[in-house]
């Protein structure tokens, strides 16, 4: 027989976190630890289905009236309406002026992709694919790939982190938007940076909105953790209403994952905010022949259960409390790590891990220091030293930090 026509295709190489996943699964050692994957889990380490949610599936189950017809295009109508209302604010002027529409997508992902395939197609004249794209450095990996994939050939990155400090680095952030050429589409987290941690201050994201302003550059905001980070919806989503009531047009890629612990279900929303009314309905119409040939649909199970909640007064109460719960275990877990490693007197400082804020955690640690953790402790992280504090229970904590100690102190 002929030799395989996929004889050239060369392997990939594995997902980093995934790969994590899969070792630490494999790993047989008692003491392992998982600080790896974006996902929430109890004390007990286990996942968590919120109890809103639960309730919610019930309902849905009982609902005689409902079936599996396709959904609009565009997605369920009443989850599109609540999902932007939640990022932009009951008392938002883009909401009432009529200026804004919003795409059902999977998960935050798609909501970046589609958003990106239109950008590509249409942002700022025709097929604009030599438009430079500005991503934080560092991001969230897929952010680069998704811009990539949706044709754009110039990918830049701009300062966001500062290593020597562990915190934001504002003025080279704000020097690359001032270098940016006009029009340059900036990829910013809404709250909870992927993967430091470390958000701008209300007063710092005035800054970079002014320069943004006067620079006509384009703001695409991923909010992947509103809610989820503070505990509040409306502070978590600050900073893409500070840029709306300064009249920006915008993208925000929204994601359910986190804040509904809907990972499986791949439930986001692509908000768009333009100028008029008519603008968002050329958008919305372009919108619609990209999703045709992605997905052509949307699943509607986990989109019924986000409007569900969202449109009854005492769901959206009990959610509420729901997500305040998950960021309340984040924000206690990061008080008690930074509390273990100062009290051990380990090198440097550490106010940075209470400082920060989200799932998510720049340790500091070097790779060398991250490889000590995994081969030596069985302690799994990113080799950036990203960890996520939902892997910290009280029950593994001590030993997590008895060995960042260890490996802070032993690897330079």
């Amino acid at each position: 027989m002929a030799a395989s026509i996929f004889t050239a295709v060369p392997r990939a190489p594995p997902v980093a976190v995934f790969k994590l996943t899969a070792d630490f699964r494999e790993d047989g050692d008692a003491r392992k630890v998982n600080l790896g994957v974006g996902a929430y889990r109890t004390d007990e380490g286990q996942p968590w289905v919120l109890p809103v949610v639960k309730k919610v599936e019930q309902m849905i189950a009982n609902d005689n009236s409902l079936n599996h017809e396709y959904l609009p295009i565009l997605g369920l109508p009443e989850f599109r309406a609540n999902a932007s209302r939640i990022a932009l604010g009951d008392d938002s002027p883009a909401i009432k002026e009529n200026r804004i529409g919003s795409v059902q997508s999977l998960g935050g992902t798609g909501a970046l992709r589609i958003g990106a395939e239109f950008l590509r197609r249409w942002y700022n004249g025709n097929n604009n694919t030599a438009t430079p794209v500005y991503i934080s450095a560092p991001s969230w990996e897929n952010h680069n790939s998704v811009f990539v994939d949706a044709g754009f050939k110039d990918i830049r990155t701009y300062h966001y982190w500062d290593a020597a400090k562990r915190g934001l680095d504002l003025q080279g952030l704000l020097d690359d938007m001032e270098k940016a050429p006009e029009f340059s589409i900036f990829i910013l987290h809404a709250c909870a940076h992927n993967p430091t941690g470390t958000d701008p201050t209300p007063d710092q994201w005035k800054q970079i909105a002014a320069v943004m302003k006067r620079r006509f550059l384009f703001p695409f905001f991923d909010s992947a953790y509103q809610g989820f980070a503070s505990g509040s919806l409306d502070k978590d989503a600050w900073a893409v209403r500070y840029f709306v009531s300064e009249g920006f047009e915008l993208f925000c890629a929204q994601s359910f994952s986190k804040n509904f612990g809907l990972y499986n279900e791949r439930v986001g929303n692509l908000t768009v905010v333009a100028k008029d009314a008519d603008n968002v309905q050329r958008v919305l119409s372009q919108m619609e022949k990209i999703v045709r040939t992605t997905w052509s649909n949307p699943p509607s199970q986990g989109a019924r259960i986000v409007a569900t909640t969202l449109s009854s007064p005492q769901l959206f109460a009990e959610w509420k409390g729901n997500v305040k719960t998950m960021a309340d275990r984040v924000l206690l877990m990061r008080s008690e790590l930074r509390s273990r490693l100062e009290s051990l007197g380990t090198p440097g400082t550490w106010n940075h891990i209470t400082e920060q804020i989200g799932m998510f955690s720049f340790t500091g640690l070097n790779p060398k220091q991250v490889e000590y953790m995994i081969k030596e402790k069985h302690i799994y992280l990113m080799a950036s030293g990203r960890i996520n504090m939902c892997g910290l229970t009280t029950k593994n904590l001590d030993y997590v930090a008895k060995s960042i100690h260890e490996a802070v102190t032993k690897i330079q």
